[in-house]
């Protein structure tokens, strides 16, 4: 499958996940498209930045760009009516304070436990880890989003990270471009299949050992 249509799969199953009234993290990268996709039924969602923004509106245009406006990945970006500044010691006081109710992050890899790695691969230029290990302990919820395999068609989903841990244990939801998961008290469960992928296909493509859940 064309890698672009794999993403927006990825990205508009991950739309799902939000729901009205809530305060959502998007994390760099892909995450951030997932604002695209909300339901139009979705209502009061305000979306927060850990470099100091609650309230992130749409990409500029041309004409909105603000040079001194960015989000955490140093994309310019609008505020939306009502939002809010704020220094980072503030923004870190309401991710470690339980005050996000959901972040969408991406991931290099994910274990069977719910082990995440998704800061660095050792060896390579790390810009810095951002919020991501705040997040996945202070937000309520922690959605992954990532490509099944990697470029060499290797699983991302592993008995064990290989890459060094984000955080162990915290992932809540995973989905990939042929299946989501979910996490609970360790137990790696298989709760949804893409559009037109196979549960063989799945168990062939996942080093991970899961539980089936399908309905």
């Amino acid at each position: 499958m064309d890698k672009q249509l794999q993403r927006k799969k990825i990205i508009q199953r991950a739309a799902q996940e939000i729901k009205s009234d809530i305060v959502i993290n998007l994390g760099i990268g892909m995450p951030t498209l997932v604002a695209n996709e909300i339901n139009d039924h979705v209502e009061n969602v305000f979306f927060q930045s850990e470099n100091g923004l609650l309230g992130i509106g749409p990409y500029p245009t041309d004409d909105e760009v603000d040079p001194d406006l960015i989000n955490a990945g140093k994309e310019t970006v609008t505020a939306a009516k009502g939002a809010s500044y704020f220094d980072n010691a503030e923004s870190f006081a309401m991710i470690r304070g339980g005050h996000i109710d959901l972040a969408i992050l991406g991931g290099m890899e994910v274990s069977q436990t719910g082990d995440l790695a998704n800061y660095m691969i050792p060896g390579k230029l790390v810009k810095g880890m951002g919020g991501a290990m705040d997040l996945v302990v202070g937000a309520q919820k922690v959605v992954v989003i990532m490509d099944h395999m990697n470029k060499h068609g290797e699983s991302k989903i592993k008995a064990q990270c290989e890459l060094p841990l984000t955080g162990a244990g915290v992932v809540n939801t995973l989905i990939t471009d042929l299946a989501v998961f979910q996490f609970e008290n360790g137990v790696m469960k298989l709760v949804e299949l893409q559009d037109s992928v196979t549960l063989e296909e799945v168990e062939a493509n996942t080093e991970a050992q899961f539980e089936n859940y399908l309905k």
